[in-house]
């Protein structure tokens, strides 16, 4: 029986490199699946999110005011959310899709929405921010920084979530590599649609107006 050839050196490489993680920690640099199954770390002061393994996350507490904190991986869909037309209008915000967080920082409550350029910070008025916590008291329990409340009234949906912030950006990032044209484009939208659906299927549900712990 003749003696059985060793794979060449190209074809070695090769099955390497199919084989190594897409995507690794930015602290360690271990191999993490890809995203959403992998966790992130948040720096609040510069707003930058960073991939981690769960070794290194688990260094960094969710409510820790350290450099980094936690991104946790909860994510609620709010069930009988009050939010009427009105209370809407009142945010100012000119999209049908936003984000809201409080920031740990300086206090404040900021407001984006996703563009073809990113995200984009609403400068104006969150004059009817008070009145939609009176109504939904379980916003009250949003943590600084890593978790929002994420809008989509586009068209016939109304979804609402408290989400994690990294599933925020991942809308941002959505939109701005298939926006197309001046409207998007057909495909972006029915993108947008699946995205959502995606996050109700995943989702838990909870009460607006009341407190559920997680």
């Amino acid at each position: 029986m003749g003696q059985q050839a060793e794979p060449s050196l190209e074809i070695l490489r090769r099955f390497v490199k199919e084989r190594e993680p897409a995507e690794r920690c930015e602290l360690c640099a271990e191999g993490i699946a890809p995203h959403p199954h992998h966790e992130h770390l948040l720096e609040p002061e510069e707003r930058q999110l960073m991939c981690s393994c769960t070794a290194c996350a688990l260094l960094f507490p969710v409510e820790a005011q350290k450099r980094f904190r936690r991104v946790p991986r909860r994510l609620w869909s709010l069930t009988d959310f009050v939010m009427t037309d009105s209370m809407w209008d009142s945010l100012a915000i000119p999209v049908k899709m936003a984000f809201l967080l409080t920031s740990a920082p300086s206090g404040e409550l900021h407001a984006y929405y996703p563009s073809p350029a990113g995200a984009t910070e609403s400068l104006l008025t969150l004059e009817g921010w008070g009145e939609l916590l009176e109504a939904n008291s379980t916003l009250s329990s949003l943590l600084p920084d890593v978790e929002a409340l994420l809008i989509n009234r586009v068209g016939d949906r109304r979804d609402y979530f408290i989400a994690p912030i990294d599933r925020c950006y991942e809308l941002v990032g959505l939109l701005r590599v298939h926006w197309r044209g001046l409207s998007g484009g057909t495909e972006v939208w029915a993108r947008v649609g699946g995205f959502f659906d995606e996050l109700r299927g995943a989702a838990r549900s909870k009460p607006a107006q009341g407190l559920v712990r997680a």
